[in-house]
C-alpha cells in the first residue's frame, strides 16, 4: 500500500475528526453527535405527542426517555421519529429507528416481523363516555352512535360480538371522535383505554368524560426491536424491570393518566403476554 504524504492542515483536520468521533461516540448526522432515533406516535396525547412548542410529552415518551437512558443516552441525544402504526415495522426492519415505543401491541402477527422487549403497559379495548352518560355495558350500544378512526378495528369488534344495532361512525382521527362525543354527535367512542385516558387527561376535557372499564381486549404493549437485535431486546427489558423497581413507571403513569381516572392495571411482568 502506497503511503501519501500528509500536510500539517490535513493532519489537524484528521485529529480534530477522530477525537470528536472518540468523544461523541457513534453519529446518525456524521457530525460526530452521539444520536439515538426513537420512534414515537406524534398525535396522541398522554402517550405520544408533539407539543406546539417542538417538546414531546406522554407516557410512551417517558418510557423511551428513560430506556435510552439506560442504553446510555441523554434526553438532547435522543432523535424523535414520528412512527405511524401501518409503517413501524418497515421502519424498523430498515434501520430508521433504534427501537418503538408508540403504543405498540406485541402479538403473534408481529413477532414474525419484528422483536419485542417488555411488555411494559397492559391496556384494554374500552369506550369513553360524556361523565352523565348511562351506558354501563357494550349492549347499551345498541342504537348508539360509536365512533373511532378509519380503518380501526375497534369499533367493528364491537359491533360484531358485542352490539349489533350499534350506529358505526368514522372519522380521520380521535381528536375527532373526542370532539363528537363532546358536542353529542356520538354517545362513545372506542379504543385502548390508554389512548381513550390520554385525550381525556387534557386541560380543555377534565371532568367532561369517563371510561366505562369494560375492558374488552388485552393489549401488552412493548418496545419494537429489529428482529433478530438479542442484545438491544435484553438490555430494554433489564431498562424496563429497573424503571418498575425504581418508582419511576408509577410517577409516568399518575402524570400521564391520572387526570382521567384511568384505572391501570399493575406493571406486567416482562416476557408475560395476557391472551
Amino acid at each position: 500500500m502506497k503511503l501519501r504524504k500528509v500536510t500539517a492542515a490535513s493532519a489537524a483536520v484528521l485529529a480534530l475528526t477522530v477525537g470528536a468521533t472518540a468523544c461523541g461516540g457513534s453519529s446518525d448526522s456524521g457530525s460526530g453527535d452521539k444520536k439515538i432515533k426513537v420512534g414515537i406516535k406524534f398525535d396522541q396525547p398522554g402517550l405520544g405527542l408533539k407539543e406546539p412548542s417542538g417538546s414531546f410529552s406522554g407516557f410512551d415518551v417517558d418510557v423511551a426517555t428513560y430506556v435510552a437512558k439506560e442504553l446510555g443516552y441523554k434526553p438532547s441525544e435522543i432523535q424523535w421519529v414520528e412512527t405511524k402504526s401501518a409503517d413501524r415495522e418497515n421502519a424498523l426492519s430498515r434501520g430508521d429507528v433504534k427501537f418503538i415505543a408508540a403504543t405498540y401491541s406485541i402479538t403473534d402477527e408481529r413477532k414474525q416481523k419484528v422483536d419485542f422487549a417488555g411488555p411494559y403497559l397492559l391496556a384494554h379495548q374500552d369506550l369513553l363516555l360524556k361523565k352523565d352518560s348511562t351506558i354501563s355495558k357494550g349492549t347499551d350500544l345498541n342504537g348508539k352512535k360509536l365512533c373511532s378512526v378509519t380503518g380501526s378495528t375497534s369499533a367493528q369488534n364491537v359491533h360484531d360480538t358485542i352490539a349489533p344495532k350499534a350506529q358505526l361512525k368514522e372519522y380521520s382521527g380521535y381528536s375527532e371522535c373526542i370532539a363528537a362525543l363532546q358536542s353529542g354527535a356520538v354517545d362513545a367512542v372506542t379504543t385502548d383505554d390508554s389512548i381513550l385516558a390520554g385525550f381525556a387527561a387534557q386541560d380543555k376535557y377534565q371532568g367532561q368524560f369517563k371510561l366505562a372499564g369494560l375492558k374488552l381486549s388485552n393489549e401488552n404493549y412493548g418496545v419494537g426491536i429489529k428482529k433478530g437485535d438479542t442484545e438491544s431486546a435484553d438490555k430494554i427489558n433489564k431498562a424496563l424491570e429497573k424503571m418498575v423497581s425504581d418508582g419511576s413507571w408509577r410517577k409516568a403513569v399518575d402524570k400521564n393518566f391520572g387526570p382521567a381516572g384511568y384505572k391501570n392495571e399493575p406493571a406486567p411482568t416482562i416476557g408475560q403476554i395476557v391472551k
